[in-house]
């Protein structure tokens, strides 16, 4: 009796073949992967404020030797003004062009793939609604802020460099520059104001455009700032009065359980008081989290059971 050549073993044919499986980390890792190859404005808009920002300081240093020439006329304070008042423009233009590309990212990318019919693809995929709600968060929560510290650090080194190079070339001294500008406190200040405000502080709103995006069938913008709006108005006509409004740009402000107390109005001023054990305390913040949380279980459920436009 002969066995057929093309005939596999018993055993070989009754096992299923599974596809391999990744693990929860792994898909989460690949979903971010996936936001920043669609969404390039993620690191592009603040490369492209950095340039910006180099650029006129660039121009700004033709005068850089008569200012340092005519600090001694000025107190301290005014001395340090004067000489991080550039370097301070840049770090907020940089977290300026993050906090704006993070609100339209949240706006738009639970929107856009159900308008573009993206999502019947993305959901043939192995991948949960909760583990990509996650890796949409984490765009404004995480990657944002350190892709704009990062770059902050890198620009403003570039900056301290040529500063330095103009006041050698000119005879004039350096320590005074690096004495008024204080970098490493400022790289912290800097550090501590993304991580308790744009990270932490600000994830409500963030979930909140999350939520909407992942609801809205058009215009996600509207319907993400009339409801407060209209919260507004109805209370000043209703009760005379405006306790959601200064909620509202309490929430926006920063607040002062977020920036701490600080001396001065710049809250990347090196001389800035730190209270972490205060901020980590305050009802604020925890209350925040916590609607965060529940807008971002929202925004999953209705990612499960929205379909396209």
């Amino acid at each position: 009796m002969t066995t057929p050549p093309n005939a596999m073993p018993q055993s070989l044919e009754s096992q299923p073949i599974s596809p391999p499986s990744l693990s929860r980390a792994r898909l989460f890792y690949w979903s971010v992967r996936r936001e920043l190859w669609e969404y390039r404005a993620i690191y592009l808009a603040p490369l492209i404020a950095a340039a910006v920002a180099l650029f006129g300081f660039l121009i700004s240093l033709v005068g850089l030797p008569h200012k340092m020439r005519s600090l001694a006329a000025l107190d301290l304070a005014h001395q340090r003004d004067l000489v991080t008042q550039p370097f301070h423009f840049v770090a907020a233009l940089i977290m300026g062009a993050a906090f704006l590309v993070s609100i339209f990212y949240s706006l738009d990318t639970l929107y856009g793939e159900r308008r573009d019919r993206s999502i019947l693809f993305w959901k043939s995929l192995p991948v949960s609604d909760l583990t990509t709600v996650l890796a949409k968060t984490s765009i404004p929560l995480l990657v944002l802020p350190v892709l704009a510290f990062v770059i902050t650090l890198l620009i403003e080194a570039i900056l301290l460099f040529l500063s330095s190079a103009v006041l050698l070339t000119n005879g004039l001294s350096v320590a005074t520059l690096w004495t008024l500008l204080e970098p490493f406190d400022s790289m912290f200040a800097l550090l501590y104001h993304l991580v308790t405000v744009h990270m932490l502080w600000y994830a409500p709103f963030y979930a909140w455009f999350l939520l909407i995006s992942a609801w809205a069938r058009r215009a996600p913008f509207l319907w993400a700032v009339l409801p407060g709006f209209a919260i507004v108005i109805f209370e000043k006509i209703a009760f005379h009065s405006s306790y959601f409004l200064d909620f509202l740009q309490g929430r926006l402000g920063g607040g002062r359980e977020a920036v701490g107390n600080m001396q001065g109005n710049n809250v990347l001023d090196p001389g800035m008081q730190y209270t972490p054990g205060q901020f980590l305390i305050s009802p604020g913040l925890w209350l925040g989290l916590a609607v965060a949380v529940a807008f971002l279980f929202a925004a999953a459920r209705l990612r499960r059971y929205r379909g396209p436009i």
